[in-house]
């Protein structure tokens, strides 16, 4: 199960972007999780500041 993000916390500071093995977060506005690509590590969740990731 792939890991997502609150586009109402997220404040794009791309620190779970640097973490994610397999690159399957995307840079925006705010950021979000390709679930065909994540491989479900809880890298990203770890780094993130505000918490705005979770499991899907």
């Amino acid at each position: 199960m792939a890991h997502k993000i609150s586009a109402d916390t997220c404040v794009a500071c791309g620190a779970c972007q640097g973490e994610c093995p397999s690159g399957a977060i995307m840079e925006g506005d705010v950021y979000s999780i390709d679930p065909n690509i994540c491989i479900d590590c809880g890298a990203c969740a770890e780094v993130c500041p505000t918490g705005s990731i979770s499991e899907e």
